[in-house]
């Protein structure tokens, strides 16, 4: 499963890759000179990709990382001033992004984020927006918003306060102050953190545990616990599935290996 991150230097900046490995999908921001900066092209790329990901019944698990010494710093400031000054009718620039973070949240296969380095602004509400974070020792994050004067959309802001808790989600919007990587795996916004060296060994054995278990029953919790969280459970439907997993063909093959003390076939 390890699949090596190339050097920044070995090409140019373009809208995010996609590398495909088995039952793994790797999405790789890279503009590496600019810290990998969204721009607007970027997102209409990660949505396309996303679309790919989903309809392609082999891909069970999704990496997301950077190029270069950081994850990405964010939304283009640009691009949201220019926003800003235009017809009060188009849509924003925080909107747009809002769709693709929640679109990546909403994603039916297992997610990982890759923290090669800083997460920044934006960005650390798309990693936020992953089910796994994985960190290397020496990332940090911050959401400079208030310092920008800028009020947050509500989804980001939900998802923080949903995840993180409030008091972690106001230190952070409230005082926009940087924390580091030891602060990110306290406040739980990193799922673990790893040397530089043994990043891609943790990433490597999640995406493997992922990608090793029952597609159907986890693209089903995966749903439901998003709907928890966000208090919009949908009942009838989570119970459908768990009703339609007592006699799908997924329990079977897992009672069978179980029984014959095997890793499940899925």
């Amino acid at each position: 499963m390890n699949t090596p991150m190339p050097e920044a230097a070995e090409e140019a900046a373009s809208t995010p890759l996609l590398d495909i490995a088995g039952p793994r999908a790797t999405i790789r921001l890279n503009r590496p000179k600019h810290l990998n900066r969204l721009q607007p092209d970027d997102l209409d790329a990660l949505m396309a990709l996303f679309d790919r990901i989903e309809a392609d019944p082999e891909i069970r698990v999704l990496v997301l990382t950077g190029t270069g010494r950081a994850f990405s710093a964010g939304y283009d400031l640009g691009s949201i001033a220019e926003r800003a000054s235009g017809a009060p009718e188009e849509q924003t620039a925080g909107s747009a992004f809002e769709v693709v973070v929640n679109r990546l949240e909403d994603l039916a296969v297992p997610t990982i984020c890759r923290l090669n380095g800083g997460v920044y602004g934006g960005s650390t509400d798309l990693a936020l927006a992953c089910d796994f974070r994985i960190g290397v020792d020496s990332c940090e994050m911050f959401m400079p918003a208030a310092r920008l004067g800028l009020h947050y959309y509500k989804s980001g802001i939900k998802r923080y306060v949903s995840r993180l808790g409030a008091d972690n989600a106001r230190k952070l919007f409230l005082t926009a102050e940087k924390i580091d990587a030891a602060e990110m795996l306290r406040i739980g916004y990193l799922t673990a953190m790893a040397p530089s060296g043994a990043l891609d060994r943790e990433v490597d054995r999640l995406a493997a545990v992922l990608a090793g278990n029952a597609p159907v029953a986890m693209r089903g919790m995966k749903r439901a616990i998003n709907e928890f969280a966000h208090g919009r459970l949908d009942e009838e439907a989570a119970d459908r599935r768990a009703r339609d997993s007592m006699r799908g063909a997924e329990i079977k093959e897992g009672i069978r290996a179980f029984s014959e003390k095997r890793p499940p076939k899925f």
